[in-house]
């Protein structure tokens, strides 16, 4: 094992239904936080509920953290997952070429979907769900429509990743963005959040429950809602799916 940070616990599984709700299930026993890791997830979840398939050889991975924080002060861990594993997977593949952030929880490899983030809670247990397409893709038809094509890091790269040793680079990656979150606050988090933004500057579409937004991506603000520059004005949206069009 390399480069695991200090005061984080490691576990594996071979397998599990989902590494979220184990985490959340072990949430009562942790003395700090924790990863929890599984070879093998069959009722993994994304956002909204959907379903998050995990063919052989990918990555599902969950961190249980303890914190007091209120629910908006969370949310902004989807940020600090984000750059943890943008960089975990330049480190992996000794380039960040091609990498990009979706909002609000997608990462990008060449224009396609390999990673995505959930984050649950349960008291004051925050669980930060982390799917990763290391090999492989899920099937098409389980795509919504209008959704950013599924691509995985063996298929656009070449580089074959283990799940374990994928695990240890994202722990690595993920403690020193924490540490800048709790001690300098959102800012600096935001700031190297943009500086990784796919379609900043463009036009895309927001779409939430009600309502369907199109727009510019200006930027992200200081709660972490999208920012667009409307027909109407200035948006800011708390949450969405991104469709680029």
């Amino acid at each position: 094992m390399r480069m695991w940070p200090d005061g984080y616990g490691r576990i594996l599984l071979d397998g599990v239904d989902s590494t979220n709700a184990e985490a959340l299930r072990r949430a009562g026993d942790l003395a700090g936080p924790a990863w929890i890791c599984a070879h093998r997830q069959s009722a993994g979840r994304g956002r909204r509920g959907r379903a998050w398939a995990m063919p052989e050889g990918n990555f599902a991975a969950s961190l249980a953290l303890r914190t007091a924080e209120p629910p908006e002060r969370r949310a902004l861990r989807s940020f600090v997952a984000a750059l943890a594993l943008f960089d975990a997977v330049a480190e992996a593949v000794g380039s960040d070429r091609g990498l990009a952030l979706k909002w609000p929880n997608d990462v990008l490899l060449n224009g396609g979907k390999m990673a995505g983030i959930l984050l649950e809670g349960q008291g004051e247990v925050l669980v930060i769900g982390l799917g990763v397409n290391l090999v492989a893709v899920p099937d098409a038809a389980a795509l919504e429509t209008g959704a950013v094509a599924a691509v995985s890091i063996l298929g656009e790269t070449g580089v074959r990743v283990g799940a374990e040793d994928f695990l240890d680079r994202l722990a690595a990656a993920y403690a020193p963005w924490e540490t800048r979150l709790v001690t300098y606050g959102f800012e600096p988090v935001r700031q190297a959040w943009l500086a990784r933004a796919a379609r900043l500057g463009e036009r895309i579409v927001a779409r939430t429950a009600r309502e369907t937004h199109e727009g510019t991506f200006e930027t992200v603000d200081a709660s972490g809602a999208l920012v667009l520059k409307t027909a109407k004005g200035r948006e800011s949206i708390a949450a969405a799916d991104i469709f680029f069009g």
